[in-house]
């Protein structure tokens, strides 16, 4: 039975990934901020973590981060650096003080790592990151990660579009604004949406930590990539509801909600050959049949 560290545990992905774990008889670690959590204690601010915790330890899922879908004040541009890249070396230099013996080191990262932009181009694990807030981001997050290789650790970064799932994340919120009908399509309506079922990234680490011969960064997205439009009709289609707005200019959402609204206005279109390739399959690669499993 192999003992399991996750970051972020609590989070949308986390909880999920949590349960699967324990129902394949894995040992899961928790670390939380919180005292009486029942996990293992970590103060990323004052770079402590519960040392205990890195014991006969075989492999560390991080998932922590803080969420990209706040106005990004320059403030907060540090916290969702800080809370993802620095949390990130924390768990390195703890894990290299300890002399834990760790695998396999699998972080997640994030298909904004081939930049805010739309286009024809399909994004491959070999393309460059973009020059903008969140590229650097996730290459610096990418970049901190590999110091686990120094420690013998196998390291794979998990670069994840948008995960569907109706306990977080941008369905809940979208299906928030259909129930008051003011869903409608964001700016041109023709920016790329790549997504992900949550059962199949929670899959998909699981298939990351238990095939050893596996290493570097995976997109992780559906085959069937759609623009914002289609997936604006489309959830509403599902949920019967119908679309009675015009769709929301994209300077109003530049206004609300300034740098940020990029990911709402720009997409891209990723590839996950690499990992299907390798042998992972997904449950769910068109959009009306993920929608309907999460919402009839």
């Amino acid at each position: 039975m192999k003992t399991i560290l996750i970051s972020g545990a609590t989070g949308m992905i986390g909880k999920k990934l949590t349960e699967k774990l324990i129902s394949k008889n894995y040992e899961v670690r928790i670390l939380s901020r919180q005292n009486n959590s029942g996990g293992y204690l970590w103060n990323p601010s004052e770079n402590y973590i519960d040392k205990s915790a890195f014991e006969n330890l075989d492999a560390i899922i991080h998932l922590a981060g803080s969420p990209i879908s706040k106005r990004w004040t320059k403030n907060y541009k540090n916290e969702l650096r800080d809370s993802r890249i620095k949390t990130a070396g924390l768990l390195f230099k703890t894990a290299r003080e300890t002399q834990s013996n760790i695998k396999t080191f699998i972080t997640a990262s994030g298909s904004n790592y081939y930049g805010a932009s739309t286009s024809e181009k399909i994004f491959v694990e070999t393309n460059h990151h973009a020059h903008d807030f969140l590229g650097k981001l996730c290459f610096d997050l990418e970049n901190t990660a590999q110091n686990f290789e120094s420690t013998g650790s196998r390291v794979c970064a998990v670069r994840t579009p948008a995960v569907l799932c109706t306990d977080g994340g941008m369905l809940k919120e979208l299906i928030s604004l259909a129930n008051k009908r003011l869903l409608s399509p964001l700016g041109s309506g023709k920016q790329i949406i790549s997504w992900i079922h949550i059962d199949d990234i929670v899959n998909l680490y699981i298939y990351l930590l238990e095939n050893e011969n596996l290493s570097g960064a995976f997109n992780a997205a559906a085959s069937q990539f759609v623009s914002n439009r289609e997936f604006t009709y489309a959830l509403a289609g599902c949920l019967g509801k119908k679309i009675i707005l015009p769709p929301v200019p994209g300077f109003v959402l530049k206004i609300a909600l300034g740098e940020m609204s990029s990911i709402l206005l720009k997409g891209n279109a990723v590839s996950s050959e690499k990992i299907k390739n390798s042998g992972f399959e997904f449950k769910f690669e068109n959009l009306e049949s993920a929608l309907e499993n999460l919402l009839t």
